[in-house]
């Protein structure tokens, strides 16, 4: 099978940390890009969790929040409001 290379940019501080890591591990930098390449073709997915934690949106009050306001948009407890555009004049 034919060779190809790709180009990454990362930050200089990620790409030293994970050549550390990657030395660790025993294997190369390109080892590990063609370890993920090959289990997210296999997989047909990212072959780990994505996760939003420090993002507020995601937290498990406003989800609770969230989930209480459809709840009671689907009791027919929510309030219509109109939208009213606004211009900067």
């Amino acid at each position: 099978m034919a060779q190809v290379s790709i180009n990454i940019r990362m930050d200089e501080n990620l790409k030293k940390q994970f050549d550390v890591f990657c030395s660790e591990v025993g294997m190369s930098m390109t080892t590990a890009f063609c370890v993920f390449a090959k289990t997210a073709v296999r997989q047909n997915r990212i072959p780990f969790e994505i996760s939003a934690d420090n993002d507020p949106f995601c937290s498990e009050a406003n989800q609770a929040r969230l989930s209480k306001a459809i709840a009671d948009i689907n009791a027919g407890k929510g309030t219509i409001r109109d939208l009213i555009e606004v211009t900067d004049e």
